[in-house]
């Protein structure tokens, strides 16, 4: 899944440039290669399919030269992920109808990939020998608000798989308050937005709890593969609800399960998240640029691009990003404000900064 905008990354993310196609973390891959290599071990490149929004069709190619322009599915609106997974999933029952299906944001961090892929080999195993709606959970560190949490109940015995449960709930993003219960109990795991299952598991579940979007889908099994596909999703997406899997689907199916695991995964969804998974300096600076000379300065994030000089002198934990025509200085603590000062600036300057 690659249609996102990234507003909370603004300015480096903007509409034009999403940060799923940026190199944000300075390591010569976009997050969205970094997604595409992590996965090969488990997928060869012809059966990738990306789902994106239109505008980014080219982007994609560009970026991952490996795949073929079929490959790419253009989404003409933004309807979240459910009308996303129901395009993709009833667009792969043209072809195989036994596929299993692993689903994916494209830009996600994961550090230790070697214990992900085994994490994603064992749900295989899992969800091709049961009818099960499989997510990742992640052991919490801290009583974090920006990610929604899943519950577990009973442990769940198959093969040698140790961290195998069943769900109990979903849960939205807390409060600090909520986080630090959530944390304390042991019972609660960072939901990923990873998720693997079987095509007639999805396509059954979807029939069941989303017949409205699935109906709309399903119509489209004669246009796809066609000239005739991209009217038909013009039509369809305009009579699509907006509405995530999560809440769409996964809340309420009866036969949902979670691998609870620890692979270095961040969702990359903040500037704050960015300085936590970035090598630092001595005095805790993150950054990200040719040309930085600091003086009194720490605990700070700077991302500036090209050779621009840029010096610093007497901030303590600022996000400070240039990119294009735009300069940010903004508090790390504040960085939640970003995307209400997003909407200001559209409001009042147009769509030329965003």
């Amino acid at each position: 899944m690659a249609g996102g905008i990234g507003s909370r990354f603004w300015p480096l993310s903007k509409t034009s440039r999403p940060k799923q196609f940026i190199d944000i973390l300075g390591t010569g891959e976009t997050l969205i290669q970094q997604t595409f290599r992590r996965f090969l071990p488990v997928c060869p490149a012809e059966n990738f399919l990306v789902v994106t929004n239109a505008e980014y069709k080219d982007t994609v190619l560009e970026q991952l030269p490996a795949l073929k322009p079929e490959q790419i599915l253009s989404e003409p609106l933004r309807r979240n992920t459910a009308p996303c997974i129901a395009y993709a999933c009833h667009k792969i029952k043209c072809r195989e109808e036994n596929a299993t299906i692993i689903v994916a944001p494209s830009d996600h961090l994961i550090s230790r990939e070697d214990e992900f892929i085994d994490q994603i080999k064992n749900g295989i195993n899992f969800v091709t020998q049961n009818d099960a709606l499989l997510t990742l959970g992640i052991t919490p560190h801290r009583p974090e608000t920006g990610y929604g949490y899943i519950q577990v109940s009973d442990k769940v015995d198959f093969m040698d798989i140790t961290n195998l449960y069943r769900v109990k709930t979903f849960t939205e993003k807390p409060d600090l308050k909520m986080a630090r219960v959530f944390l304390d109990s042991g019972e609660f795991y960072w939901n990923s937005g990873i998720f693997i299952w079987s095509l007639r598991s999805i396509i059954s579940a979807l029939e069941k709890h989303l017949p409205e979007v699935n109906d709309l889908f399903s119509k489209g099994n004669k246009y796809y593969f066609t000239p005739s596909e991209k009217a038909f999703l013009s039509k369809t997406y305009s009579e699509c609800p907006n509405i995530s899997i999560d809440y769409g689907l996964m809340e309420k199916a009866k036969n949902v399960f979670v691998l609870c695991a620890d692979f270095g995964w961040s969702d990359l969804g903040t500037w704050g998240s960015l300085w936590e998974n970035s090598n630092k300096d001595t005095y805790g600076n993150a950054l990200n640029g040719k040309n930085i000379q600091l003086y009194n300065t720490k605990e700070c994030i700077v991302n500036v691009s090209g050779d621009k000089l840029t010096v610093i002198n007497g901030l303590e934990g600022f996000i400070v990003v240039e990119a294009d025509n735009t300069l940010m200085i903004c508090k790390k603590e504040d960085e939640q404000q970003i995307r209400q000062i997003v909407n200001d600036i559209k409001m009042s300057k147009g769509d030329k900064y965003i």
